[in-house]
């Protein structure tokens, strides 16, 4: 059996537009050239379940079938180490072997997954769990508002979650997000701007799903700040969901048209100078680093140059000392939970610089992840594997014995919420209430 060349013969494919995207051979040989590559290096066996799966399934060939590394691998080993996968993007962040790294290699482990899920959702179809999952959005906009008490009575009925698992797959333990009363864009056609808002500008505010209809504290937390820091906020109606949840189940038909829809809506507000603002990283990572893959248009390319984590823009503020500091209250000892998603963005984090200018406040930054990350830490087939794989972050949160706990993810907040048994806020939040702004 001959040795895999780590180096590829080609640039990997990863424009769902392409032929060559969809050819099943191509997708095999990148497969096993990429797990040849991650079973000599090693480096990320304890990011997620992925990585000691596949080594295990390579040493497994390696002692019983003469093999010299992953070049017997097949479509099982590769359906079972991408299911593993709850894409948050840490494995290429510290990979050396990528292209951001120059690396001749060109390896992409999370974009390689996703391209294994898309190819087996178009051979078999999207799975009715990923369907269930799939569309925030839709389900948001029916379950919020006049309908939230009724909603949040099923969200919260152990025997209707228990049925829930039992028909579409979602964990009835994961906590998930209760509807709003009263849904961010709906608030937002009420509300009457800040006196201060407009003197420095316009920002486009894409709200993200979770910010529209199940957490509109923090996109309202993001107006009141934006307003104070002399922004007008506008909001385009037709945005829909950045997508992302249809990615995690492979559908990229779905994924992509709501990628054309969302920049039909924003470019026009690029053209005018208008930079977008997202109060989330996984929203915010998904328009920067995945809507051109999908699209492939310079309409894309110019929203994603556009578009900045809420707190990234606020730090552009503060360096550029635009950043008003009349804040009224500080919080002690902050514990900030680093998103994965953010992490990816390679920006930082700019929410712990911010609130680390809070008067009599002290922050500590918490590297570990979630593993809920989009829609698989609600899957009730690896609900508790999650919960393993946040230990870390629930112990590192533990150990800066917090006053307030701070997350960019509301979905991490969730994990947060129920293991910590605390009340994160996003640092919109936060930074609002520090303002002396109020959150309705």
């Amino acid at each position: 059996m001959k040795k895999i060349n780590p180096k590829p013969a080609r640039p990997p494919e990863h424009d769902s537009n392409s032929a060559r995207y969809w050819d099943e051979r191509d997708l095999e040989a990148e497969l096993r050239r990429v797990f040849e590559v991650c079973h000599s290096c090693r480096m990320c066996v304890n990011f997620c379940g992925s990585f000691p799966d596949l080594f295990g399934r390579v040493d497994r060939d390696i002692e019983t079938k003469g093999a010299h590394g992953a070049e017997l691998l097949d479509g099982e080993d590769f359906a079972k180490v991408t299911d593993l996968c709850w894409q948050c993007k840490l494995c290429y962040v510290e990979c050396p072997y990528t292209p951001d790294q120059g690396h001749e290699w060109l390896i992409d482990v999370p974009r390689l997954l996703m391209r294994e899920k898309a190819h087996r959702a178009k051979r078999n179809g999207i799975t009715l769990q990923d369907r269930a999952l799939g569309e925030p959005g839709l389900l948001g906009a029916m379950m919020s508002g006049p309908l939230a008490p009724v909603s949040n009575l099923i969200q919260t009925s152990r025997l209707l979650r228990k049925v829930n698992e039992k028909m579409v797959g979602i964990s009835s333990e994961f906590p998930v997000p209760m509807f709003a009363a009263q849904a961010f864009p709906t608030w937002l056609e009420k509300h009457e701007p800040l006196a201060s808002a407009g003197s420095a500008g316009s920002v486009a505010l894409f709200a993200t799903c979770l910010g529209d209809y199940n957490f509109p504290k923090i996109a309202i937390a993001t107006v009141r700040v934006l307003e104070k820091n002399g922004f007008s906020v506008v909001r385009p109606k037709t945005q829909v969901c950045c997508g992302i949840p249809n990615l995690d189940g492979g559908d990229i038909v779905s994924a992509r048209e709501k990628a054309r829809i969302n920049v039909e809506a924003l470019l026009p507000l690029v053209e005018k100078g208008i930079p977008i603002v997202v109060p989330g990283p996984t929203c915010s990572y998904t328009i920067k680093k995945e809507w051109f893959d999908l699209l492939r248009t310079p309409e894309a390319k110019r929203v994603a140059e556009n578009t900045f984590e809420a707190m990234e823009f606020m730090d552009r503020l503060r360096r550029e000392k635009k950043l008003v500091r009349d804040f009224t209250k500080g919080y002690g000892k902050v514990a900030y939970h680093a998103a994965c998603h953010l992490r990816a963005q390679k920006i930082g984090t700019p929410g712990a610089r911010i609130l680390g200018l809070l008067p009599d406040t002290e922050v500590d930054v918490v590297e570990k992840c979630s593993a809920v990350d989009g829609t698989w830490g609600m899957k009730a087939q690896y609900y508790e594997l999650g919960r393993r794989y946040a230990r870390k972050l629930t112990q590192g949160i533990e150990n800066v014995e917090p006053s307030l706990v701070v997350t960019d993810c509301p979905l991490s907040g969730q994990r947060i919420r129920k293991e910590n048994e605390v009340e994160p806020l996003h640092p919109m939040e936060a930074l609002a209430g520090a303002y002396g702004l109020p959150l309705s």
